[in-house]
């Protein structure tokens, strides 16, 4: 008994020993701001569309697909749906290839990304890996602001942008954690007059991340992991979230962002499939009055083949 005792003294210490070190991580990247690029809460349980070398930590191939809706109620509120899917490729050991599709809508705004990735791992010694990977894609950006108000010539130029893009990331991944960093939108040149607003959809955006899995007793296993995101004029946004898994089967959740929002999620995993679901809310008093910030995601995975889905295998 005294030695079960001293196991699970010895992985809680390492758990949160490596946890403080994601947080300073975190800290050393964070500034707290409004504005922000994008990033979801279920982060954690797939990088890819952050990340695409993320792809090679997965023994098969995986389809992703998410949903977010925002300001529920609210007529025109932003949404974002994203699929991603990769293979490996048998003829190239340590190799995957796949593809990346995201859709945001925003009232009379619309941008459409699709990217096609290559990643490839190098064996550094036993279980350690580096990962590397380079996508390529095109941006669409197209705002109606005529439909706003036919008559007010102010919104009589609507935009319809396309734009090539190309990015790259590095993973450093072993069996149980992994740190990152990616630029997976790299627009070849700026938007020029993208929008009315000051527009997000072209910019380069970098991002780093980390996470890690360990198990405190048997059948039960914590995963922390943070997410950090930049763009050129846009403050930097940082993601600090906490996993607790039961049998690699249920996982309860909690993710805290910089800008003040809280989010709850919870996963279950059964053979080949995984649901997602998380809801997001201000915690800010600088919330718009009267509307209702709250925000519903909800993913899915499925392995191919005989593959199950696993946690402890990200």
């Amino acid at each position: 008994m005294k030695t079960t005792k001293n196991k699970i003294s010895a992985r809680l210490y390492k758990a949160i020993r490596i946890s403080i070190l994601i947080v300073a991580l975190t800290i050393c990247f964070y500034t707290s701001y409004a504005q922000q690029t994008f990033t979801n809460t279920q982060y954690m349980n797939n990088l890819t569309p952050y990340n695409p070398a993320y792809s090679l930590m997965n023994n098969g191939g995986t389809a992703d697909a998410l949903i977010r809706k925002q300001w529920q109620g609210i007529p025109g509120a932003p949404s974002t749906f994203i699929f991603d899917g990769s293979m490996p490729i048998s003829s190239i050991n340590g190799s995957s290839a796949g593809l990346m599709v995201r859709n945001d809508n925003f009232a009379v705004e619309n941008f459409t990304e699709a990217n096609a990735f290559f990643a490839k791992s190098i064996q550094l010694s036993g279980n350690q890996y580096l990962g590397v990977s380079i996508n390529a894609g095109v941006r669409w950006y197209k705002a109606t602001y005529s439909s706003l108000d036919p008559n007010d010539p102010v919104l009589a130029n609507d935009i319809n942008e396309t734009k090539a893009n190309i990015g790259f990331g590095v993973i450093y991944y072993s069996d149980d954690y992994y740190v990152g960093v990616s630029v997976p939108e790299l627009t070849i040149r700026s938007l020029g007059n993208a929008s009315i607003q000051d527009n997000n959809s072209f910019r380069n955006h970098y991002y780093f991340a980390g996470a890690f899995v360990t198990k405190l007793v048997d059948d039960i296993s914590i995963k922390p992991a943070t997410l950090v995101s930049y763009s050129r004029g846009v403050p930097v946004i940082a993601d600090i979230s906490a996993t607790a898994i039961f049998k690699n089967t249920l996982g309860f959740g909690v993710n805290v962002r910089t800008n003040s929002e809280v989010a709850g999620i919870i996963s279950v995993a059964y053979r080949s499939f995984r649901l997602g679901y998380s809801y997001q809310f201000g915690t800010s008093s600088n919330s718009l009055i009267g509307v209702n910030n709250a925000t519903n995601e909800v993913t899915l995975r499925y392995c191919f083949g005989n593959a199950k889905v696993d946690w402890k295998a990200f």
